[in-house]
């Protein structure tokens, strides 16, 4: 029991590591690929051809496989807190390679972040041996848990469908929101997969169920969703800021989905549970600290010189006359020329 927790904790660690950099070796991507085409916060996909992003693709990728082992050895509950440390290392990286300062208050703001997780962790309950995966299927398929999947799925579409489009380049909540309500179906049928994996190891093969399938299908749909929406967040907004914000929905939405479909809560003492709940509200406190001290992303512009709308010239011609240009009327008249160059004699 013990062996097995340390190896999830172990690999939840690796995790965090090569998912905290990848955040920052992806953001040099984009920013580079937005300065060639459209930038993917509009809408472009150019980062697709762009290396270093694919560099930080597969950083996350290994990141992710490592966050699953994790989940086959270890428990949600335990699993998903120890993410708060992807947020250190973005942290730090950003602040060295983006040159995204982090302030003392930002610091301050991490630091919240991982006592809340810690104490999470602490006070985490206890995970119910599972057999089967169609045990999971029994749980996926209960009531509290179908209305939880229904409005998951209804708050993401009005997000995508109506918010995204309108606010998400102002407002950080909405990118991150789609991924976060997304991000947690993604984790419970990782967590079937993975159960379906160690028992298949053991000889009791699970790929024979519908339900495996099912399970891998839906992870597959929320995990090319939440890529979307992440990589629109990163191009949008500062590294600093998604990282944490990310993580503190994330948790949260991760740990509620487990608590109704496992019920992992069941039985757990009144202690327990009101520190939970002081380990939530520290971390959210982190991230509000860290979102208030945040410094805004310059306005991001390929091309000094390119003006922002139709621009109309006006110049004085020999004769005191006024001739009015704009910028479709191609160059203006030579003399112009000839009072450039004598004013630079």
């Amino acid at each position: 029991m013990y062996s097995s927790n340390l190896k999830g904790f172990i690999l939840a660690v690796l995790s965090s590591a090569f998912i905290g950099s990848s955040f920052i070796i992806k953001k040099k991507g984009l920013r580079k690929a937005g300065a060639n085409g459209a930038r993917a916060s509009v809408g472009g996909y150019g980062y697709l051809l762009e290396p270093l992003w694919w560099v930080g693709m597969i950083t996350m990728i290994v990141g992710e496989i490592a966050n699953f082992v994790a989940y086959i050895y270890a428990p949600a509950v335990l699993v998903t807190p120890l993410g708060a440390l992807s947020i250190i290392v973005s942290a730090v990286l950003a602040h060295f390679m983006l040159k995204e300062k982090l302030q003392k208050m930002g610091m301050l703001g991490c630091l919240l972040c991982v006592v809340g997780s810690t104490i999470i962790v602490l006070h985490a309950p206890a995970e119910k041996s599972i057999d089967s995966v169609e045990e999971i299927w029994e749980l996926a398929i209960q009531p509290a848990f179908l209305l939880y999947t229904a409005s998951v799925i209804a708050v993401a579409l009005v997000l995508i469908l109506y918010c995204a489009p309108r606010y998400g380049q102002t407002n950080i909540i909405i990118y991150i929101g789609i991924c976060s309500i997304i991000g947690s179906l993604t984790v419970m049928s990782i967590k079937a997969i993975g159960i379906a994996i160690e028992l298949t190891l053991e000889g009791i093969n699970q790929a024979k169920y519908f339900q495996t399938w099912i399970f891998a299908m839906v992870a597959i749909t929320c995990i090319i969703t939440q890529l979307n929406y992440l990589n629109m967040a990163l191009d949008t907004f500062n590294t600093t800021v998604v990282s944490p914000i990310y993580y503190a929905m994330f948790t949260s939405f991760t740990i509620l989905a487990s608590a109704i479909m496992f019920k992992d809560y069941s039985g757990q003492s009144a202690s327990s549970i009101a520190s939970e709940l002081c380990g939530f509200i520290t971390v959210l406190s982190g991230t509000a600290v860290l979102h208030s001290t945040r410094d805004p992303d310059p306005p991001y512009i390929t091309d000094l010189y390119t003006p922002l709308s139709p621009k109309v010239s006006w110049y004085i011609q020999g004769n005191g006359d006024l001739w009015k240009q704009k910028d479709e009327d191609g160059q203006p008249p030579s003399f112009l020329t000839v009072l450039r160059q004598d004013y630079f004699k």
